[in-house]
């Protein structure tokens, strides 16, 4: 369906992408991933075809349709919601489209009151939401995501999972979500030094496959090194001895012909940042009674009443506008109230807002603003820490007033991390944050022996983190015990009983039904679901059989020393890998 065919792209005469080829197949689902810099967006921008690569092509099948979510957009204020998203259906029938324009709106967190609202009203993050639904409603060959799960609430991300799976269409995404890429996606690229590297895996496998092929890619370039750190001392060694001449012309003809490996050694995955210890605060440094709410005559949420423990973590989780920022500010001392609102005995709080950015002082540079606050031993690690969260380098050096919106986010965060407090409060932490600052910054929070409030929709960081979830909508605020997943679950089943009661079905495309109709032809997918997975697990063990036949041959053949040539390595390499993934699927297709 579409081919990238050795594209390079420059800019400035600096290489962001290098003699890259791949293909994308009708319903692919590809992850895009890398560093933030590596070249992600430039790649989608190419395939959307708002840039031209320096060299290469890019082949399209002819009639090919492509829709595209950057993550910077502009907007038009003139229209209402209903409006903007009826643009999708100009020319066409628009009655036929009406029932999947409104479960495509409500399944992005909008509701019905919300159609004729002028977009002007609307925040970026929501004004995202509608372009994403234009987007969807089109149904174009191939989707191009980038980073589309930042303005969205779990529920929604849930729907946009459900509705991707079930699409016809294509998709590449670029996402820091790891829960949404994994679920929707089972083939990962990524992208480093310029260069591609094609997995048919989900983005957990990848991971481990990633390591593997780094730790190779490691110990050839250090052998590489040696190499020619030995060349050159050979040649700087015998350079005026006219007996080995020949032997010093060899060795440096052999340097200019060589070809320099290069990999990404920055690996922060063991970097072990550590909150200081936190000061022994009460034993409830939160507990609040009857909380209500009210801006005007619109009641954000009422009767609130939970308590928190000393070293418990939970989550603030909901669609958004349900009252969670809200509540923290209340917490902060930001908003008045109604109720009772205490804060424990010695209880230090460190805050981390949405806004956290706008409080940094501009004048100092990157490495000042934490070199201000490092205490300790940890000063020794700054530069290690500013790396972690994607200021290595030079970066480090850069004045704050230059740095972008989501660079300063990045910078409030670690400033956080090495204040000494013992109720940490933090709101979206991971919205500018890539997959290794965000392990980074979880492992952090899973060894901090303090308390923790985490409003966040990013599952995969929830995930082990937390063990309580406050649930905020309706003007209430529901407590469950057990972590992100367990909540997840019991919340379907409510999800469940609240759609049987609703006219607008869940899903962008099953109509409604009598309950009877919808059981039995639910029980009929399922049957031939798993009769389809029984004949794929078949068709894995014959593969996987014939595979190891192949290993053992090749095993024979290398026994030989005359057969232990590069090509035949490598040949058996790749059907060692080809076994892993056969492997891997086998075990998918079984749970």
């Amino acid at each position: 369906m579409l081919t990238i065919d050795h594209v390079s792209m420059e800019f400035s005469a600096r290489p962001v992408l290098d003699d890259i080829t791949f293909l994308i197949n009708r319903k692919e689902r590809v992850a895009l991933v890398g560093k933030n810099g590596a070249g992600k967006t430039t790649l989608l921008r190419l395939i959307a075809g708002e840039y031209q690569p320096t060299s290469g092509r890019i082949a399209r099948e002819a009639d090919m349709t492509i829709g595209y979510l950057p993550q910077v957009m502009l907007f038009h204020d003139d229209r209402t919601l209903r409006e903007e998203v009826m643009t999708v259906f100009a020319g066409e029938d628009e009655a036929r489209f009406i029932a999947e324009m409104d479960r495509t709106i409500i399944g992005l967190g909008f509701e019905r009151k919300d159609f004729e609202r002028p977009c002007s009203e609307f925040s970026g993050g929501w004004r995202m939401r509608i372009e994403l639904a234009k987007i969807l409603l089109r149904h174009p060959d191939l989707l191009l995501l980038d980073e589309p799960t930042n303005h969205l609430d779990i529920e929604s991300i849930q729907w946009l999972e459900d509705f991707l799976k079930a699409s016809p269409s294509a998709v590449l995404m670029v996402s820091h979500d790891r829960a949404f890429i994994d679920n929707v996606c089972g083939r990962t690229i990524e992208i480093t030094l310029g260069r591609i590297y094609d997995y048919n895996v989900n983005y957990t496998r990848f991971v481990e496959l990633r390591k593997e092929r780094h730790e190779q890619q490691v110990r050839a370039y250090q052998n590489q090194q040696k190499m020619i750190q030995d060349t050159e001392e050979f040649i700087e060694r015998f350079r005026y001895k006219a007996t080995k001449a020949v032997q010093v012309q060899s060795r440096i003809k052999q340097l200019e012909k060589l070809e320099r490996l290069e990999v990404d050694l920055e690996d922060t995955s063991r970097l072990n940042l550590r909150f200081p210890p936190a000061p022994r605060s009460g034993d409830f440094p939160l507990i609040i009674e009857d909380l209500r709410k009210d801006f005007g005559a619109h009641t954000v949420f009422h009767d609130v009443t939970f308590t928190i423990r000393r070293g418990e973590k939970v989550a603030f989780v909901g669609k958004n506008g349900e009252g969670k920022t809200t509540l923290v500010k209340c917490i902060m001392g930001q908003l008045d109230y109604l109720g009772n609102l205490k804060i424990g005995h010695n209880v230090k709080i460190g805050y981390f807002a949405q806004n956290q950015a706008a409080l940094l002082d501009e004048d100092k540079t990157v490495f000042e603003t934490i070199d201000y606050v490092a205490v300790g031993d940890i000063r020794t690690k700054i530069r290690d820490i500013l790396g972690a969260f994607m200021f290595g380098g030079e970066a480090s050096d850069k004045k704050v007033k230059v740095l972008s919106g989501g660079e300063r986010s990045r910078l409030a965060m670690i400033r956080l991390l090495l204040e000494p407090c013992n109720l940490l409060i933090l709101d979206e932490p991971t919205n500018h944050l890539d997959m290794q600052s965000k392990d980074v910054l979880k492992a952090a929070l899973q060894a901090f022996d303090g308390t923790l409030i985490c409003v966040s929709h990013d599952r995969d960081f929830l995930n082990g983190l937390v063990t309580k979830v406050y649930e905020f909508g309706g003007g209430r605020v529901k407590e469950h015990l057990g972590g992100i997943y367990d909540y997840l679950r019991a919340r379907k089943i409510t999800n469940l009983q609240e759609l049987e009661k609703s006219s607008i079905p869940s899903s962008p495309r099953v109509p409604s039904s009598p309950s009877g109709a919808i059981d039995y032809a639910a029980q009929k997918a399922a049957a031939a679901e798993k009769r389809k997975k029984e004949r794929q697990i078949a068709e894995t063990e014959e593969a996987i059989a014939a595979l190891e036949t192949q290993q053992a041959e090749m095993e024979q053949l290398l026994s030989l020393p005359e057969n232990q040539t590069q090509e035949n390595f490598q040949k058996y390499e790749s059907i060692k890998h080809q076994i892993e993934q056969k492997l891997y699927e086998w075990e998918i297709l079984n749970e």
